[in-house]
């Protein structure tokens, strides 16, 4: 079973997306028994809290549910119990740095890393462009689930 997090500041915007993204895609694909998939914050300011309504509206525009998600923080312990940290930005990576203790086994990644435009994914809480981070997780979400496919990590 791979097992991967997402990691965005509040875990209420990218994470979340990028969590029910890619969980809807697996699915389609006929593999969620191959995988685990969850999301957290680096803060503690939205812990508790549901996923912001406009990713709510925009995953539902696809077809996608993600009621019941709420905000959870990031654990030095979810180095361990994870294949694959993901994080959107690189203020994301170093504050999972942070809390992890490192990077000793090449876990945390920027979702963008997997695909033919390495960046950071648009953050919508300072955007107000849903759309835009709506492209940027679904092409990282594609990218990362072929990279496993081709490393036949499943």
């Amino acid at each position: 079973m791979t097992k991967i997090l997402f990691i965005c500041h509040g875990n209420i915007c990218r994470s979340p997306m990028a969590e029910f993204v890619m969980k809807d895609m697996v699915k389609k694909a006929g593999r969620e028994s191959q995988f685990e998939i969850a999301s957290a914050a680096t803060s503690t300011e939205e812990i508790g809290n549901p996923v912001y309504p406009p990713v709510r509206r925009k995953l539902a525009e696809h077809g996608i549910d993600c009621s019941g998600k709420t905000a959870r923080p990031l654990k030095n312990r979810d180095y361990e119990q994870y294949d694959l940290l993901i994080g959107m930005d690189q203020a994301n990576i170093r504050n999972m740095y942070r809390i992890c203790g490192g990077d000793f086994s090449d876990k945390m990644h920027l979702l963008m890393d997997f695909t033919d435009h390495p960046g950071e994914v648009a953050d919508p809480w300072y955007t107000g462009d849903f759309e835009a981070t709506w492209r940027d997780v679904e092409e990282g979400c594609r990218g990362l689930l072929a990279q496993l496919n081709k490393q036949k990590i499943l």
